[in-house]
């Protein structure tokens, strides 16, 4: 039974002093039974002699997986890529100085994509801070503000009043990680020698209470949360001014675990609001598509020319991040209209700071209710004007299939990946090569992205992290430039027992920047921004134990093959087609121009 600690307690058994035969052990085997209480059920630790209590009690426990990552940024990625997922925690242990250092780049992603992480960092003790002392750094608030939450841990000491302190420590910390906004919290863990579960005498007391050590049955503090939601009243106002002739649901990248696809579903059938969704929205791909209109080529046609011929929408209801999709930023700051952007943390994510309202709610729950109030859908031709530019952007896609370019490369994983499949797209311009050119499917296929803060450093490691929490195909389409970034990233794909099959698109480069006016100063523009690095890939083969093959960037036939194979057979591999990004560049500009030209002829 549940309860305070008393006086009544047995004492602690004698065979919990071998299994725990000094402090440290004890505290961090309790510590760890209480995330294991709490659902955790994986860890990814790195190897450091001052974690060793916590990767001892990890390792001793029988409902914690473990993964072992030599290096910290990889196995903060990997934990990422995990969480993002599943939507959630998976807690990171590593040692003290550099090693936490390392894990601040997915610290800052997790923390801008609220994707829940659980950092235990281990320190020195308080003495040997600020001393000189080998490997010390200062950990205190590491991380700054992109923490939700930051204890810096009481030292270990087996009374009963800090082990209660310990556990409601962890309890508190898993719940801030998967709260509202959910994120990373950082729990700091000094540690005296000796380090190792060696009996230290006169380090337990003999009559320490075995509620103490063992906790509750459960989780000794249980966090229910709520769900933000609009009243009542507040609820009616709003079906009411949603119940305009021309109006749009925009659905950005989403936190996961993502929107309810039936709640979106819903809204648009009652609503008769075309649904433009983000690539990494978690509606663009999937049953929804068998029944519901769903856009997915604005980014191409959306422009100055589509914005002067169209009427603007009345009203505009916006879920999620910002949309990947420039065009489609600037289409809905150029309207003079009514903006709802829904977020459950009350968090301002909208860069163009047009938007008219802020609604605190949980977006599914929200399009749920507003279903149900929301009598008369709006004008049909409204909707079809949508559907009918999306079908004339898709047609001139097909109609350019003789000529090869990056962004088909997205279009034929659309195409051809298997069913089911977690797609993780790098930064740069494979996630937005899959915005303009990956048309909405029915396949059942999970588009995930670092789109908080949109680097390309981590990206192998996040993709595998994901492919280790799911039985689905995995497919990386990732840049030469984050390939290099991440190289021993692949190192996971043997320790850690996931496949995948990577798509390397290779163009030597930065290809983004011909998308920018500096392609127009050269130089510096080749030397300093596009860097050619003339890197040959294909060593990796033998390092990390994966199938490599080269496709030059012409044979569109060839890449489809390979492609198809490569997720057919166990095993991971490597893809790289070869591509000329400024060519590629020219083609997106072409198939934009002609897009627009046909979506006014079809629209006006």
């Amino acid at each position: 039974m549940s309860g305070p600690d008393h006086d009544g307690d047995a004492d602690w058994s004698p065979e919990h002093r071998d299994t725990d035969p000094n402090r440290n052990a004890l505290w961090a085997r309790a510590f760890v039974d209480e995330l294991a209480a709490g659902g955790v059920d994986t860890v990814c630790l790195s190897p450091g002699s001052r974690s060793t209590p916590l990767t001892v009690a990890f390792d001793r426990h029988d409902d914690i997986h473990m993964f072992s990552h030599l290096d910290e940024r990889a196995a903060a990625y990997f934990a990422l890529g995990r969480a993002r997922r599943t939507g959630d925690v998976t807690p990171l242990v590593c040692t003290s100085g550099t090693a936490a250092a390392n894990y601040h780049p997915a610290v800052i992603e997790a923390s801008q994509s609220r994707v829940p992480m659980l950092l235990l960092t281990a320190d020195r003790p308080p003495e040997l801070r600020d001393s000189g002392a080998n490997q010390t750094i200062d950990q205190e608030k590491l991380y700054g503000d992109a923490v939700r939450m930051y204890r810096d841990v009481a030292e270990p000491e087996a009374t009963p009043r800090k082990l209660r302190s310990l556990r409601t420590t962890a309890a508190r910390g898993l719940a801030t990680a998967r709260g509202t906004p959910a994120g990373p919290v950082h729990l700091n863990f000094p540690f005296r020698k000796p380090l190792e579960p060696v009996p230290v005498e006169g380090d337990l007391p003999p009559n320490l209470p075995e509620r103490a050590v063992e906790g509750r049955a459960g989780a000794f503090v249980n966090v229910e949360s709520g769900r933000p939601e609009l009243d009542d009243d507040a609820l009616r106002n709003l079906a009411g001014k949603l119940s305009e002739p021309r109006g749009l649901l925009v659905v950005g990248p989403t936190d996961a675990p993502g929107v309810d696809s039936e709640a979106v579903a819903a809204f648009a059938h009652a609503s008769g609001f075309p649904i433009l969704a983000d690539p990494l929205s978690g509606v663009r791909y999937g049953g929804l598509v068998r029944t519901t209109p769903v856009v997915g080529g604005y980014d191409a046609f959306l422009g100055e020319r589509v914005r002067e011929a169209w009427p603007d929408p009345d009203v505009v209801l916006r879920i999620g991040a910002s949309p990947t999709s420039k065009p489609l930023r600037k289409f809905l700051a150029s309207t003079d209209t009514s903006q709802y952007v829904v977020d459950p943390a009350a968090e301002w994510r909208e860069a163009e700071f047009t938007a008219t309202d802020l609604l605190v709610a949980d977006p599914s729950r929200l399009l749920g209710r507003l279903s149900r109030l929301l009598a008369t859908p709006g004008r049909g031709d409204w909707r079809e004007r949508w559907t009918n530019a999306d079908a004339a952007h898709w047609e001139v896609v097909n109609d350019a299939s003789d000529t090869f370019y990056e962004g088909q490369i997205l279009g034929d994983v659309v195409d051809l990946a298997p069913d089911p499949t977690t797609l993780f797209v790098s930064n740069s311009m494979p996630v937005r090569d899959l915005d303009r050119f990956g048309t909405p499917a029915t396949t059942s296929l999970t588009a995930l992205g670092n789109r908080g803060a949109s680097g390309i450093d981590g990206i192998v490691s996040t993709a595998l992290g994901a492919g280790s929490a799911t039985t689905d195909d995995l497919t990386l389409v990732t840049g030469d430039l984050a390939y290099y970034h991440d190289m021993n990233g692949l190192l996971a794909l043997g320790r850690c027992d996931v496949e995948a099959t990577i798509v390397l698109v290779n163009n030597d480069g930065g290809g983004i920047f011909h998308m920018l006016p500096i392609e127009q100063y050269d130089p510096p523009f080749t030397s300093q921004f596009v860097t050619p690095h003339g890197l040959d890939f294909e060593p990796t083969d033998g390092l990390y134990d994966l199938s490599f093959a080269r496709i030059d960037g012409g044979e569109r036939e060839a890449f489809r093959d390979a492609y198809a194979t490569a997720t057919e057979e166990d095993g991971s591999h490597v893809i790289e087609v070869t591509t000329d990004a400024e060519a590629s560049h020219r083609v997106r500009e072409d198939l934009r121009e002609r897009s627009v030209e046909r979506v006014l002829d079809v629209t006006t």
